[in-house]
């Protein structure tokens, strides 16, 4: 149950066990103040808390302070290539019908999820789910005639 509550604040589980290994540790050495059950389990979510922060903390001065990397340059084949990709992509989604069009990009394009999509289109979720795996289909038949 910790190394999951930790997971989920550091977003790895690697580091999450290593943060429970690490309170579990501090817990033994400090065992004879904690001596009554009820408090053991409270204090060993606090202390996986208090070091889920710390590690956090940590990744944020690492990162601020880090430079950037420069993302891989493309050759100019591969930069055409991709660019043609795209513009095939982008054409072929234009030749679908509007509202398969638009159940795809605001899932893909704009990253909304299916509740916000549906509100958007003002129509149900399950209608947004079968509409977007239509036009998927329709996409793929589309871009593999090609």
């Amino acid at each position: 149950m910790l190394v999951r509550m930790a997971a989920r604040f550091v977003g790895d589980e690697a580091t999450a066990e290593d943060i429970v290994q690490d309170v579990f540790l501090r817990m033994h050495k400090n065992a004879p103040r904690l001596h009554r059950e009820g408090s053991l389990l409270a204090y060993a979510r606090a202390a996986v808390r208090n070091r889920c922060r710390m590690v956090l903390r940590r990744r944020r001065v690492a990162w601020r302070h880090s430079e950037p990397h420069p993302p891989p340059a493309l050759s100019a084949e591969a930069a055409v290539m991709a660019r043609e990709d795209r513009r095939e992509v982008v054409a072929a989604l234009a030749r679908l019908p509007r509202r398969q069009r638009e159940a795809l990009v605001l899932r893909y394009y704009f990253d909304l999820t299916d509740d916000e999509a549906s509100k958007v289109m003002g129509i149900r979720l399950g209608s947004v789910r079968s509409t977007r795996a239509r036009a998927l289909a329709a996409l793929t038949r589309e871009l593999k005639a090609r």
